[in-house]
C-alpha cells in the first residue's frame, strides 16, 4: 500500500487486500492491528488522513519499534505535505530517534531529510563521538538512555553507584551533553546485557 501511495497509483489495487485485513482486525482486534489498519487507510485516503494517521499514531505504542517508527514517519511526512510543519516535527523527531536506536540508518536519514524539509535541522550523531566512548561508558550510557537510574545501572553491572556516576560524567563530557534527556534524544543504541 505504501508503495502504491508513493507512486501515485490508484487505491483500487489496495482495496481487496485492505478489505481482507479489515475483516481480520474486526475479528481479532488488537491495538497493533488497529494501528496498522488506520495507517493503511490513511495512505490510500480511505478515511480522512488526518483522523486515520492520528489514530494510527495513538495506537502505535502496541507496535514493534520499527513499525512504530514507520507510522511516525508516514504521519510526519503527511503533516509536512499538508503544511503543518510544527506538528510534523514531533512525529519526524520520534521516527528519526527510533530508527537511530534500531540502527536503521537509511530510515533515520529519510526521517532527518523530512525533518530538514520542515525547516528544522536534524542533529546528526557523529560516529567519531561514539567511537571515543569506552565499552564501559557505552554500556552505561545505553542503560541510562533506557531510563535506568544510577542505582539500577550499578546493580545491573555489579558496580557502585558512584562508579556509574563517574562514567556518566565522562559520557556527558565526551558527547557534549548535560543531561539524561539529551542522552535519550541522541538515540544512543541500547546496550547493557
Amino acid at each position: 500500500m505504501e508503495a502504491n501511495a508513493r507512486a501515485g497509483r490508484p487505491a483500487g489495487n489496495a482495496e481487496a487486500p485492505l478489505a481482507r485485513f479489515r475483516t481480520w482486525v474486526v475479528q481479532a482486534p488488537t491495538d497493533a492491528r488497529r494501528s496498522l489498519l488506520a495507517r493503511c487507510q490513511a495512505l490510500i485516503a480511505q478515511r480522512p488522513p488526518d483522523l486515520a494517521f492520528a489514530e494510527a499514531a495513538e495506537l502505535a505504542h502496541a507496535l514493534p519499534p520499527f513499525q512504530r517508527a514507520r507510522t511516525e514517519l508516514l504521519y510526519g511526512e503527511w503533516l509536512r505535505r499538508d503544511r503543518k510543519r510544527t506538528e510534523a516535527r514531533v512525529h519526524l523527531r520520534a521516527a528519526a530517534g527510533l530508527f537511530r536506536t534500531l540502527g536503521a540508518a537509511p530510515w533515520a536519514e529519510r526521517a532527518e531529510a523530512e525533518l530538514r524539509a520542515t525547516g528544522e535541522t536534524a542533529r546528526r550523531r557523529e560516529p567519531s563521538t561514539l567511537d571515543r566512548l569506552t565499552p564501559q561508558e557505552l554500556q552505561i550510557a545505553g542503560l541510562a538512555a533506557q531510563g535506568l537510574t544510577n542505582r539500577e545501572i550499578a546493580a545491573h553491572l555489579f558496580l557502585s553507584p558512584r562508579t556509574v556516576e563517574y562514567h556518566l560524567g565522562k559520557v556527558f563530557t565526551k558527547l557534549r551533553i548535560a543531561s539524561r534527556t539529551e542522552l535519550i534524544r541522541r538515540g544512543l543504541p541500547a546496550r547493557g546485557s
